[in-house]
């Protein structure tokens, strides 16, 4: 008995405090830790501020950055839109206006679809530009959207001349903005900055549009010289068309 004793005044108080120390565990992973969650709100709740205030001010601010967002893309919108209907009015023939309404990331520079189809007209052939060139030609048409390859398309020719020199060639797409034009001479007249259109001999395009400028010129190149062309239209961030009329050669 003396020796329980002397042992329990020895290891007693710690046995206690283990004791203690297992029932505080217990009971935290019986709560989840619940008490110390709610120790930490009531001890930091006077330096917050009030939670309506606070509430109220973020949905504002947040509604300040929408509405301001929104301001912005109408107005990029209307823009475009103003440009679209000034190019439009300066066309003499009948063309048809219409939204890109599909593009897929992986084929960004090959194709888009309208929203315009046969019911409104369209037929496979037609031409298709944007303020600034040529984008392409109907390839496909639906009841209500048309398929449009474009000139940036590596499968795309275009017969294309240099306005200065009349020199012809053919324009073939690099999946860009800058695509090709292979020269039918040996040496053909050209510079840097000259404007490309589409010829007046070729057999998927009327003559004379715009497609792009000169940015170099190569006449060692084989088997033909050639320049590279920047697409004066553009391609990368279009959302509307022009449709025109036209019966392939």
């Amino acid at each position: 008995m003396l020796t329980v004793r002397r042992w329990y005044a020895r290891y007693g108080s710690k046995l206690t405090w283990a004791m203690i120390a297992l029932g505080i565990g217990w009971f935290f992973r019986q709560t989840q830790g619940a008490p110390i969650l709610e120790l930490y709100y009531w001890l930091s709740r006077p330096f917050e501020p009030a939670p309506s205030v606070l509430l109220q001010e973020r949905l504002t601010n947040a509604r300040i950055q929408e509405l301001e967002m929104r301001l912005a893309e109408l107005e990029r919108q209307n823009q475009q839109l103003q440009k679209l209907l000034g190019y439009f009015e300066t066309q003499s023939q009948s063309v048809i206006t219409a939204p890109i309404i599909g593009r897929s990331t992986d084929d960004w520079w090959k194709q888009v679809i309208l929203g315009r189809g046969s019911r409104d007209g369209i037929e496979v052939g037609f031409i298709v530009t944007g303020i600034g060139g040529i984008i392409g030609r109907v390839v496909d048409v639906t009841l209500h959207t048309s398929r449009v390859l474009l000139v940036s398309d590596p499968t795309s020719r275009v017969g294309a001349t240099v306005s200065r020199s009349r020199t012809m060639g053919l324009v073939e797409g690099k999946g860009s903005r800058i695509v090709v034009m292979r020269f039918f001479e040996k040496v053909p007249k050209v510079h840097p900055g000259d404007t490309i259109t589409t010829s007046p001999v070729s057999r998927l395009f009327p003559g004379g549009l715009p497609i792009g400028r000169v940015e170099s010129v190569n006449l060692e190149s084989s088997p033909a010289p050639q320049a590279t062309i920047k697409l004066t239209a553009p391609i990368n961030d279009l959302e509307w068309a022009i449709v025109y009329p036209f019966d392939s050669k």
